[in-house]
């Protein structure tokens, strides 16, 4: 058996080891850095999560395969996990150095559906351990801006996985679908698109080349047009919920990427119910009136009941407030 390889006996388990060591997942945990036959990926456009940068990995058993879908997260076969490990640098604007990794949480694939666990490393970063009920973690960071913050990030437990991966009353991916991962990777083989690495690699099946798969932008890039930006960054903040099949959907605004529905991504839309989450504005979205559309309202807000996303975060972005805003200034 090769050195760090995974425990698949881990991953089926009934109950998860207590440590993350214990599924192989990491040739190095401290640095990140992968096992054989677990795949680094990321986001084009990520979901914010009090400005934590993020490590995602999946790892499919061999000989089995992903199978590709066109908008929703691919089907993994049983024996899947995707990981992902939440970081603060101390200084954002050098994302890559003093990093403090806090927990990584986990998607086991069994045969019943998905399981979810996260696991808190320790003060030196050597191991992360089982946390069922979740923790608190004081955090203190410089960000993007170059201004100090100070706060405490929410490390979830069990049940407040479901708040945002549940679909259909079952625990489901998010992440990656094909218009997240339509985008280049940094391998240490050198840059690829994730779609083609993924296939070529052995782990998905069915993906067409990347010119003919649906794509987001990086919604940070001032270049991408601010409609594209907006939305990209609504659907993976907020559509998990704000969508047809979810939890959200009495609200009846919809933000999934292909809605198409003006009214149904809030443009001129009223809301179904007033209240403390409204700011006293009249609609979902004001066309050319930003001070008055609500859904800019809720992503500026940290107000613990009139905020949204309402689970993940405890602080504003300001980068999404700006381009929210710009977006919204710029409907006719």
């Amino acid at each position: 058996m090769p050195a760090h390889a995974v425990s698949s006996d881990a991953i089926l388990a009934a109950k998860p080891p207590k440590l993350i060591s214990g599924f192989g997942f990491f040739a190095d945990a401290a640095k990140q850095q992968p096992a054989q036959g677990v795949v680094p990926y990321h986001l084009a456009t990520p979901l914010f999560s009090d400005f934590a940068e993020k490590y995602r990995f999946a790892y499919v058993p061999p000989g089995q395969l992903a199978t590709y879908s066109q908008d929703e997260a691919f089907a993994f076969p049983v024996g899947t996990a995707l990981i992902k490990t939440f970081a603060f640098p101390a200084d954002l604007r050098t994302p890559d150095i003093d990093v403090r990794l806090i927990e990584t949480r986990v998607l086991l694939r069994h045969e019943a559906g998905w399981q979810a666990w996260t696991y808190l490393w320790n003060a030196g970063q050597t191991e992360a351990e089982l946390k069922i009920a979740g923790a608190k973690v004081d955090v203190a960071i410089i960000d993007p801006d170059g201004a100090p913050r100070a706060f405490t990030f929410a490390v979830p437990n069990k049940n407040q996985c479901k708040g945002c991966h549940a679909m259909n009353g079952e625990i489901v991916p998010l992440g990656p679908k094909a218009r997240n991962l339509n985008v280049a990777h940094d391998y240490q083989t050198g840059a690829a698109n994730q779609l083609a690495h993924w296939t070529e690699a052995g782990i998905l099946s069915g993906a067409p080349d990347p010119q003919g798969a649906p794509a987001v932008p990086v919604w940070t890039e001032a270049s991408a047009p601010i409609e594209a930006r907006a939305r990209a960054w609504l659907d993976v903040n907020c559509a998990h919920c704000h969508r047809r099949e979810g939890p959200a959907s009495n609200s009846g605004l919809f933000l999934t990427w292909g809605e198409t529905s003006p009214v149904a991504i809030g443009v001129g839309k009223r809301p179904v119910a007033a209240g403390q989450g409204s700011g006293n504005r009249a609609f979902d979205i004001d066309p050319g009136n930003p001070d008055n559309s609500i859904l800019l309202y809720r992503v500026e807000s940290n107000e613990a009941g009139v905020m949204m996303p309402e689970l993940g975060r405890t602080q504003t972005d300001p980068r999404a407030v700006e381009v929210l805003r710009e977006w919204i200034e710029k409907m006719r």
